[in-house]
């Protein structure tokens, strides 16, 4: 294709006219305007240049030196190229200066003879991409004086595949000089992991690679076994996650790490010598509790042996004075001494109650009761009992919750609570008995001796001499008493303790010498409400026969107690099959006999007890009533155990009325 001259004309104007560049033509040595496009005139603001020099036109650019340049490249025709000129210029006169940056060419022209005529002016405004590189350096020169004033050692490492596979090796692409002094390894950078520390790169790949390819930051303790030094390090992934790059900051913690194992060792020195030392307290405490518990084991047995010698010299000769009545023929005197030997088995009855109770080891017959009802019942009881010298008062907390107890066993320790309280006022004063519903916290329950809960409390105030801390710790040991020789047995209290105790609470006291003491129980509540209390059993009068010849087993290992039951039995009419062992009551009570009660001792020979063969007979007579006989309560089996319906206790001894009328209240006729 070709292009006649006189149309080369117009296209070249066109494109001088449109070009992005600027461009101008300046004739002369003295450099003036002949031509300059849009482009151009936009750079300096604008500004009437055709037909003036560039010193009048731009006296800016003539001042910053660009003028000198224009004479160089007229006088020797070598063309000048600049990259990245800074160019400054006030476009009004009191206006801003404006600095751009320009890629330009200064190319001269020659005319017909070959000398420079005029110079071409081509370029352009670079000034975005200057100011981005500048930004760059700037952020690369205050990145560098960050990276190596940091004191803690710091690198970039960069994964590659290799013979271990994908991601098995790093390299350091960059390092600051603290990470020589840290590490121990000096010229790091294009150093490969498993060349400088082959035998540790395992464990150093997993824990790097880890963060590389989930992209979390972690931060860990490791030795590097290489130098000996021990480093404590931050490292995280750079984004992209494609340049397989992590940073990684870290110091050296040698010193204080040795200085941890020191004192762990000195730790574990002085563990093994408090643990010696506690040892030897451990050691001397229970020899000093051997030598109180046996001091108290000697006071209670010289107490029982006070008390028992009493009641069974009692027994013992009324016994013999009958034995010897009997043979004399004055059988008209036998009465005294019955009931003499009577009254000391009743006193020996009530001293094992009571040491029972203290050993929380009484036969306990609990049910949900509102304490307050039980306090205003006994109230005609306790004013008889302390005496007109007394004033008696209550404060009931409304709203009181149900405690589950054993009633009669409450108002005994009630009673005893009254009684040591009018002793302590031998010159009369007040008696408070107070209730109120309590929420014992971990802190308030270990105070007392509790688990955290709700429990009810009972608590017997008076103000009278009260007692000093010695008197106080040893105020609940069994035979332990301040009252004068025969005015008190020390069983009292101790019967509250063991009662309280036994009933899943405690008792406490709180008392000063002179201002008079506090007894607390503290009983817990009951989740229930209370119910109606059966009505008890006449007492008195003759023991109730038997109504049909109805059959009673007994089973007692104890062959006089078991003679004596069988006795009173078949005197009233009863049927009676006796057996000494559960073996033997087992045989019977799975043949065909009728038998409508089983009365059975708990604490029987050959392995089964007294529940166990009750529960057995009940496979086969899931109706038959039951009696339990005990001396003591065996708690896991009688309170813990939680009788079924059908099964009741007596505590031996008992009256043998007492014990007729128990059975026809039972008995069911087969």
């Amino acid at each position: 294709m070709q292009i006649e001259a006189g149309s080369i004309a117009p296209i070249l104007t066109q494109m001088f006219e449109q070009a992005p560049t600027f461009m101008a033509l300046l004739r002369g040595p003295d450099h003036r305007y002949e031509l300059a496009n849009p482009s151009y005139l936009k750079l300096i603001g604008g500004r009437d240049v055709l037909g003036r020099t560039v010193a009048e036109a731009l006296p800016d650019a003539a001042a910053q030196g660009f003028v000198t340049i224009l004479d160089s490249v007229y006088r020797s025709g070598t063309p000048y190229t600049a990259t990245g000129a800074l160019f400054s210029m006030q476009v009004e006169p009191d206006g801003p200066v404006t600095e751009r940056y320009l890629d330009f060419v200064y190319q001269p022209l020659r005319g017909a003879d070959g000398s420079v005529s005029g110079i071409f002016v081509e370029g352009a405004d670079v000034t975005e991409r200057a100011l981005a590189e500048r930004s760059r350096r700037e952020s690369e020169a205050l990145y560098k004086g960050l990276f190596d004033a940091i004191d803690e050692g710091f690198c970039i490492i960069e994964f590659f595949d290799g013979p271990h596979g994908p991601d098995s090796d790093y390299i350091h692409v960059q390092a600051n000089a603290a990470y020589a002094r840290h590490a121990g390894i000096p010229d790091v950078v294009g150093q490969k992991l498993r060349e400088m520390v082959p035998d540790e790169a395992d464990s150093w790949v997993a824990r790097y690679g880890a963060v590389l390819h989930s992209g979390e930051p972690i931060r860990f303790q490791q030795e590097l076994v290489k130098t000996g030094r021990f480093l404590e390090l931050a490292a995280v992934r750079i984004e992209p996650a494609s340049r397989r790059q992590v940073a990684v900051l870290f110091q050296d913690i040698t010193g204080r790490r040795r200085a941890e194992l020191a004192l762990a060792e000195l730790n574990a020195t002085l563990e093994q010598q408090v643990a010696e030392r506690t040892a030897e307290l451990m050691t001397a405490e229970e020899a000093l509790r051997h030598s109180q518990k046996m001091e108290a084991v000697g006071q209670l047995t010289g107490g029982l042996a006070h008390d028992f010698n009493n009641i069974l010299a009692g027994i013992g000769g009324s016994l013999e004075m009958i034995s010897t009545r009997l043979a004399q023929g004055r059988v008209g005197e036998l009465d005294r001494f019955l009931n003499g030997a009577m009254s000391a088995t009743k006193r020996a009855a009530s001293l094992t109650q009571r040491l029972l109770a203290f050993s929380r080891r009484q036969t306990l017959d609990p049910k949900p009761i509102v304490v307050n009802t039980l306090i205003n019942g006994m109230l005609d009881l306790i004013a008889r009992s302390v005496g007109p010298g007394i004033e008696v008062e209550t404060a009931g907390a409304t709203g009181l919750w149900t405690a589950n107890v054993d009633a009669g066993q409450l108002e005994n320790a009630l009673l005893n609570l009254c009684i040591n309280a009018r002793d302590a006022m031998p010159e009369g004063g007040k008696l408070t008995i107070e209730t109120s519903n309590r929420w014992m916290d971990e802190r308030a329950a270990r105070l007392r001796g509790l688990d955290p809960g709700q429990y009810v409390s009972l608590c017997v105030s008076d103000t009278g001499t009260g007692m000093t801390p010695d008197v106080a710790a040893r105020a609940f040991d069994p035979f332990f008493t301040t009252k004068p020789i025969g005015q008190g047995t020390g069983l009292g209290l101790s019967m509250v303790y063991g009662f309280a105790g036994q009933s899943g609470g405690a008792a406490r006291i709180y008392s000063e010498p002179g201002k008079g003491t506090m007894i607390c129980i503290y009983l817990p509540r009951y989740a229930g409400d209370a119910k109606a209390e059966e009505e008890p059993l006449a007492g008195g009068g003759d023991a109730p026969r038997s109504g049909g010849g109805e059959t009673v087993l007994v089973v007692d290992d104890e062959p006089l107690v078991r003679m004596l039951a069988v006795d009173q039995l078949e005197e009233l009419g009863y049927s009676v099959i006796e057996a000494g062992d559960a073996a033997s009551a087992l045989r019977i009570l799975n043949s065909t006999t009728p038998i409508s009660l089983l009365i059975t001792d708990v604490g029987l020979p050959g392995g089964m007890n007294g529940r166990q063969l009750a529960d057995a007979a009940r496979v086969g007579r899931p109706d038959l009533e039951v009696l339990f006989i005990t001396g003591y309560a065996e708690n896991a089996v009688l309170n813990h155990g939680h009788l079924a319906h059908g099964m009741h206790v007596m505590t031996k001894p008992f009256q043998l009325d007492a014990f007729a009328r128990r059975v026809k209240s039972l008995i069911r006729p087969e």
